[in-house]
């Protein structure tokens, strides 16, 4: 805004809204709500915008607030015809005209859109190009069978943030892997509601649904005994498959799983297809493996 022919009072407001309002837009997105005391609208939308703005400061949104009675220069400026006016504001320029949405979830989707096309600087993104190797890291270690150190790794990463989803799910898939199933469903049991509808989270439930049936059997032999005298025996191929979970042997527990289904789909309500379903949620459902026992599954169901 230039200040050549403006008042002082004018130029007062120009210079406090560019260490206001500019001087942060360079490297953040700034919210500018334009209200008056007078404005019911106005009173009523603030709560909403300011929640929003709190929950989104990690983000690197903030938010001003700009009185038009006391700042008519500067809604002027913006042609602020009625209130409430709320502009998002990046480099010093309107990026978006937020006016028109008045729920929470309206201010979500359009802040996701913007952020997720602008360079915005936040401690949020800051924190998530630092952990982005540690995740990579911790995922090839649990890969790799080492537990505790993978359980090291993410432990490290949910005390630089609190809350990411995939460092939690890695944290309680290295329990499982350890055996610690207690700890891992204490640890999920006290999660935010949030944080479990997560796919990440809701790959960890299956793993600890899994790990309550995939149970150490004491002597394979006999259950594969009982099998060779009665192959329609689906309990003793069931506990089989839990058997061969136990050891890690997905291939023989899913190859168990599958004849069930194939002898008798429907044995226990089905049981032995979503036992296998978890599994497939536990390695991985984008995993190679996986897509390979699904189509062994399809040819079971339809062919």
């Amino acid at each position: 805004m230039a200040t050549l022919g403006m008042s002082e009072a004018d130029k007062a407001a120009v210079e406090v809204f560019r260490r206001d309002v500019v001087d942060p837009s360079m490297t953040h997105l700034v919210i500018v709500d334009f209200w008056a005391e007078w404005c019911g609208p106005c009173k009523q939308l603030a709560p909403v915008i300011e929640k929003i703005a709190a929950e989104y400061a990690a983000k690197g949104v903030l938010l001003v607030k700009i009185n038009v009675d006391e700042n008519r220069f500067i809604a002027s400026q913006f042609r602020v015809q009625s209130i409430p006016t709320v502009y998002a504001i990046f480099q010093g320029q309107p990026v978006a005209d937020l006016t028109p949405a008045r729920t929470e979830s309206q201010y979500r989707q359009m802040l996701d859109q913007i952020l997720s096309q602008l360079p915005i600087q936040s401690p949020e993104k800051s924190v998530a190009e630092q952990i982005a190797p540690l995740l990579t890291m911790g995922e090839e270690v649990l890969s790799g069978g080492e537990a505790s150190r993978a359980l090291s790794i993410f432990s490290q990463i949910i005390d630089m943030a609190p809350g990411n989803a995939e460092a939690q799910a890695g944290q309680l898939r290295a329990l499982i892997a350890m055996g610690e199933t207690g700890e891992a469903e204490t640890i999920y049991a006290e999660l935010p509601e949030e944080l479990t509808k997560t796919p990440a989270l809701a790959r960890v439930r299956s793993a600890l649904d899994l790990a309550k049936d995939a149970k150490p059997v004491g002597n394979l032999g006999a259950l594969q005994e009982r099998l060779a005298g009665d192959p329609d025996d689906h309990e003793a191929r069931f506990e089989l498959a839990g058997g061969l979970m136990a050891q890690g042997d997905n291939d023989g527990a899913a190859d168990a799983l599958l004849e069930i289904i194939r002898r008798n789909r429907d044995w226990n309500e089905g049981a032995a297809r979503t036992q296998l379903l978890k599994l497939f949620e536990v390695v991985g459902l984008e995993d190679p493996w996986v897509s390979a026992q699904r189509r062994r599954l399809s040819a079971i169901l339809f062919g």
